[in-house]
């Protein structure tokens, strides 16, 4: 099981819309897909159709031990299942405090699941706690949605001296996977000029010791789109909701990136396209019209692939009525525990 904690301790970057519409186009190609929803707002939870108050069995069930990892998920849509949280989830960092190993509890609740499933998206809270610890030691990988705006990159480096922390004492087999530009307009020179310095931050680390000495900006990014912020109040992905807008697309774009199906052939350099031979000249008569143009050369071919559209389905509960959701309560951001 491939397993991606997506995170940014700085909250609005889109952790939750990446993680949602980047499992559902994951399960519509097929793919077995399990979400875990680790803030306490349960905005994840809420973008599946499915009420928190609800949920007796949850995350919080399982970082208490209270409750098997198995048997607290939820298929919401074929392929697709969700480990759901509650408000309950903000007194798990209080009741936690004293347990020994409470960073690694979530990585051994998971690990009789990890040949069930293809892919595991983790929603992390909005702060460097507990629960953003036991998603990075559960995780191989990490994806980083990123504002392309200065504030934005004020605590990209805390991030990822935390991920890399985390490498070292809890987890050797983290890395950072790349940076998800969210909320992009190519249009905006910020926006570019954020990306060059994240590019070149980037490149400096390579062939360091450090997790992220391999980590890369996504070659797609997501434009502004309106849908992607309707969507969740009809408990619908953006496939479900408009399959034809930009944010389908984009996320559809994500999802193969991740698929590894986004590979291109390389174009040919020009100076490697050897000359054409001249044919040789054929005796016409002298004509005074001018000589016709030489034909145009043949493009490049490009491969293209596309995912399969997703499936209709109708998971219980799903509301069909936009609803007003009230802002839950996150959790303060506490400074990194000790190892244990």
């Amino acid at each position: 099981m491939r397993t991606i904690a997506v995170l940014n301790q700085k909250g609005g970057v889109g952790k939750t819309t990446t993680v949602a519409n980047v499992a559902g186009a994951l399960a519509a190609a097929g793919q077995k897909v399990v979400v875990i929803d680790l803030d306490p707002q349960a905005h994840l939870t809420i973008h599946f159709g499915v009420e928190p108050q609800t949920i007796t069995e949850g995350v919080y069930e399982v970082l208490t031990q209270a409750a098997d990892f198995n048997a607290s998920l939820m298929l919401v849509r074929p392929n697709l299942w969700l480990l759901a949280a509650n408000i309950n989830l903000v007194g798990a960092e209080t009741e936690l405090v004293n347990v020994v190993g409470r960073e690694i509890i979530l990585r051994e609740a998971m690990q009789a699941s990890r040949d069930q499933f293809d892919f595991c998206l983790i929603d992390c809270p909005p702060s460097l706690s507990v629960l953003s610890l036991n998603a990075l030691a559960a995780a191989q990988e990490v994806l980083i949605p990123l504002q392309p705006h200065f504030l934005a990159l004020q605590g990209f480096g805390k991030l990822l001296q935390t991920v890399d922390l985390v490498n070292k004492r809890i987890n050797p087999h983290l890395k950072v996977m790349g940076v998800l530009l969210c909320m992009h307009d190519t249009r905006a020179s910020l926006s570019n000029e954020v990306r060059a310095d994240i590019e070149t931050f980037l490149q400096s680390a390579r062939g360091s010791n450090n997790a992220w000495s391999g980590a890369q900006i996504l070659p797609t990014f997501i434009r502004r789109n309106i849908k992607l912020a309707e969507a969740p109040s009809y408990g619908q992905t953006v496939f479900e909701y408009d399959p034809a807008c930009n944010g389908a697309e984009d996320y559809g774009k994500v999802a193969r990136f991740l698929l590894g199906m986004n590979e291109m052939p390389a174009p040919v350099p020009a100076a490697s396209v050897p000359a054409p031979v001249p044919a040789a000249p054929t005796p016409d008569p002298p004509s005074n019209d001018p000589a016709p143009a030489p034909p145009a050369a043949p493009p490049i071919p490009i491969a293209t692939v596309n995912l399969p559209p997703p499936p209709a389905c109708s998971p219980a509960p799903v509301r069909m009525e936009p609803r007003a959701c009230s802002p839950g309560l996150a959790p303060q951001a506490d400074p990194l525990p000790p190892a244990v």
